[in-house]
Parts: C-alpha cells; sequence; structure tokens
C-alpha cells in the first residue's frame, strides 16, 4: 500500500515535506504590513508595493522539552520581535538597489522606515527567517530543536518556502 501511495505521489509531482524527527510542531506569525520593490524585474515588481507578510515556521525535535513541548512558542517573543523590526511598517529594499541612496535620504527625513536586505524576495526573505529561528534555537536549545522549514507569505496566493535541517541539529552539546 505504501508503494502505491508513494508511486502516486511521484505520478502526481506531489512534493510531501516530513520533518527532520519524530517531534514536530509549527506557529504562524502574521500581519507585518510593509513594502517593497525589485528594481531589476521587468514588470511591475519594480515599482514600490505591499503586503502583510505573514510567516509559518516549522520546528522539529528529538526530544521534548520538560513541559511536554517541541518548542515552548511563549519563548519566542524575541524571534517575533525581530520579525516586527524588520517587516511591520517598514520599506525593503535590496543592497544594489540603484535608487539605495535616494531611500536612505528619505529614511533620514522619516519619510519611510528602511531595512536593507540582500533581496527581498519571499525565497530569500523564507531562508532569513529560517537562519534567524535557528540561530536562537541553537544558542538556547544546544541542538536538540530546529526550524526546518520557513513558509514565508506575501499574501493569501503567494508565498515562498525554505527547508533544511541545519547540520548540528540532534547533536545536543551541552557546552555552548
Amino acid at each position: 500500500m505504501f508503494l502505491l501511495l508513494l508511486k502516486a505521489f511521484i505520478a502526481y509531482k506531489f512534493v510531501v515535506l516530513l520533518p527532520p524527527s519524530t517531534h514536530s510542531c509549527s506557529k504562524v506569525f502574521e500581519d507585518y504590513p510593509c513594502c517593497h520593490r525589485q528594481w531589476n524585474h521587468a514588470g511591475h515588481c519594480r515599482f514600490v508595493h505591499g503586503y502583510s507578510r505573514s510567516f509559518t515556521l516549522f520546528f522539529g525535535a528529538q526530544s521534548l522539552d520538560c513541559c511536554g513541548f517541541v518548542v515552548d512558542f511563549s519563548s519566542l517573543r524575541p524571534f517575533e520581535q525581530r520579525l516586527r523590526d524588520q517587516f511591520d511598517h517598514t520599506f525593503l529594499v535590496n543592497a544594489d538597489d540603484p535608487l539605495l541612496t535616494e531611500w536612505q535620504r528619505l529614511h533620514e527625513l522619516g519619510a519611510l522606515d528602511l531595512r536593507v536586505m540582500t533581496n527581498v524576495g519571499m525565497e530569500s526573505t523564507a531562508a532569513l527567517v529560517w537562519g534567524w529561528a535557528n540561530d536562537l534555537l541553537h544558542q538556547r536549545d544546544k541542538g536538540r530543536t530546529c526550524c526546518w522549514s520557513v513558509e514565508a507569505r506575501e499574501n493569501h496566493r503567494n508565498a515562498a518556502t525554505y527547508s533544511a535541517v541545519p547540520d548540528w541539529f540532534g547533536v545536543v552539546n551541552t557546552e555552548l
């Protein structure tokens, strides 16, 4: 039966992401209104436009904590603040935007709250948020937990996902 299901998934090109551990959970962070532009895009994405970004993070753990959690969601407040600082009522531009000097001038004038990123696209944003989550988890949980996938959504129709398991996951280091 399993092989039949697997063949059906392959035939229809379904992708099923499985957690890298026996325990997993997810958390949604939403309502981060910001604007950006992809200056190098040939279409309308080169213009300044806005979305209310949201993120779904998928966590895994080799073992549960003392409360029986993969990740205690209340412990993610510093992470959520980092999302708010980066994406809440901010203007995101690529580091190579030819108008960067002008955006910086407008920031200094108080017309916008500028954040310069390597790339403002949702694919790069998902990877950035994945890194932030894993920096926090690795420092705090010493390899017990990880974020193995991030879905970055700009609206209900468009999303990008970054999925990877950090090298250190599952290698518990008590000397950190």
